[in-house]
């Protein structure tokens, strides 16, 4: 192992960890109605990506094939339904509540394996269903101190539900497919799915205050390009199951960013649940030892 790159993974880590940290705040500080949020979101993303992706890939977007379109489009189909309710679920919710919920996403993605027929470990199970326990008394709580809450926290299960099937369709596609042709069809397709939820919702797509806008644009540029880009490059030296650990830290790096600002601080009774779904996280990982980040893992 290089020791250069090695140092310099843990690094790019570290600021990958901090900067989905911050999606959660800038959404919930954010005006703009929560699905237009997701579609300008992925329709940039997707923007900035496609000339590098063209760029660098010529022959390979010529050689895609109708099997690699179609399982990338699929992948950006739960990706846009991960968006459309992780979203929306913080205008219900608390930014803690939202996120440890969808932070369960591994958990999800560990049943998906075992329906698909991946054998999971007795370790594993235990570890689902303590995470499970920890989802059940988050909730319980957290309708009990605010009764919309639960809307919330059900938007922000769909949401880690598509993400762990954003995840399973990702695992096959991107076997034959560079990650930024990828990323660029996904976040693509994503951007097209969210666009029909907001034509059925009707929320406007422009019309913000210059502050929702930059809001918008950096919940992009660090959450989505900075943090999803640097987590694919400590690839190079740490393993998956190390990064897969380390984005289990976007729960209290969420929370603590949520504290100073905007000023949301979580109520103590929501704690010992989210320790409880963190606990029952870290074991499911490391019994898996899954390659989940190796398929472009869902930027918060």
């Amino acid at each position: 192992m290089n020791p250069v790159h090695y140092r310099t993974d843990l690094i790019a880590l570290s600021i990958a960890v901090l900067a989905v940290s911050s999606s959660g705040p800038m959404i919930a500080a954010c005006a703009a109605p929560a699905l237009a949020i997701a579609f300008w979101r992925c329709f940039i993303g997707a923007s900035v990506t496609a000339p590098v992706a063209w760029l660098q890939n010529r022959e390979i977007w010529r050689a895609l094939t109708t099997r690699d379109w179609l399982g990338a489009g699929l992948a950006g189909l739960f990706l846009g339904l991960h968006f459309a309710a992780w979203i929306p679920s913080l205008r219900y919710t608390s930014i803690a509540a939202s996120t440890a919920i969808v932070a369960t996403q591994v958990v999800w993605a560990a049943l998906i394996a075992h329906v698909l027929g991946t054998k999971a470990p007795r370790r594993e199970w235990f570890g689902i269903a303590i995470s499970l326990i920890g989802v059940i008394m988050l909730t319980g709580i957290d309708v009990s101190l605010n009764r919309t809450a639960l809307i919330g926290d059900l938007l922000a299960l769909i949401g880690a539900v598509m993400a762990a099937a954003y995840m399973a369709v990702g695992q096959r596609v991107r076997q034959n497919i560079p990650t930024s042709v990828y990323t660029t069809i996904v976040y693509g397709a994503a951007a097209v799915v969210l666009f029909v939820f907001v034509l059925v919702s009707n929320s406007p797509l422009t019309g913000y205050a210059a502050r929702d806008w930059i809001l918008i644009l950096a919940l992009t540029a660090i959450a989505q390009l900075l943090g999803h880009t640097l987590m694919n490059m400590a690839l190079r030296s740490l393993s998956a199951t190390t990064i897969s650990l380390a984005i289990l830290l976007e729960l209290p790096g969420a929370v603590l960013i949520a504290w100073f600002w905007p000023g949301q601080q979580p109520p103590w009774q929501l704690f010992p649940a989210m320790v409880l779904i963190m606990v029952g996280l870290v074991i499911v990982i490391r019994s898996t030892r899954a390659n989940y980040t190796k398929t472009d893992p869902t930027p918060q």
